[in-house]
């Protein structure tokens, strides 16, 4: 009887204590990104602990303003929208509806840090072509559960407030999900730079 109540009572400390660490990292500054969109601000928790060379690029581009008038360029209902593409998706310079999508940004691309963590409504994933060290750039918020992608894109973080936000981005057509007048994110920024 007083084992059952100890590894009860030890249990639910662990249970506490991990819930603890999740919550103390999620509000953490240096790894908060903070995504204006046009109806509000969507905060994302950014997992270095899973994916350190990517959540490194995604902080310089935000820093350097290169996020910032972006277009949600592939939106699929019930799947995710995608974002990133600084060289053909930035709405304000350069962009271009026939490329959005194909391009990245001047940083190099990433090798796959891949890990057994599900892609589940709220995840932020890491884009890439059919090779999985190409991730760039652009990156994808996912509207619904996703398995298919488990352990096979990078995941880089999870919104922590705002999901009401990210559902309103207006959706693509066909199987591309590709948007024609596509929402923007207006500003990217660290919350440690706020």
């Amino acid at each position: 009887m007083r084992l059952g109540k100890f590894i009860g009572g030890a249990l639910a400390a662990i249970t506490i204590a991990a819930a603890s660490t999740i919550a103390a990292f999620a509000a953490e500054p240096e790894n908060t990104m903070v995504i204006t969109l046009k109806s509000g601000e969507v905060v994302v928790a950014l997992r270095p602990d899973l994916a350190p060379k990517h959540v490194e690029q995604i902080k310089k581009l935000a820093r350097a303003g290169e996020y910032d008038n972006v277009a949600f360029h592939r939106v699929i209902e019930g799947f995710m929208a995608q974002t990133g593409d600084v060289q053909f998706g930035d709405m304000e310079d350069g962009y271009s509806a026939e490329r959005a999508g194909t391009g990245g940004s001047k940083l190099g691309d990433i090798d796959a840090e891949f890990t057994d963590t599900h892609f589940k409504r709220g995840v932020v994933g890491m884009a890439r072509s059919q090779n999985p060290n190409s991730a760039n750039s652009q990156f994808f918020i996912m509207f619904a559960d996703g398995d298919f992608l488990n352990g096979e894109y990078t995941v880089v973080g999870e919104v922590e407030s705002g999901m009401e936000f990210v559902d309103e981005i207006k959706r693509g057509s066909g199987q591309s999900g590709s948007v024609s007048g596509p929402d923007r994110m207006i500003k990217v920024e660290i919350a440690a730079d706020k």
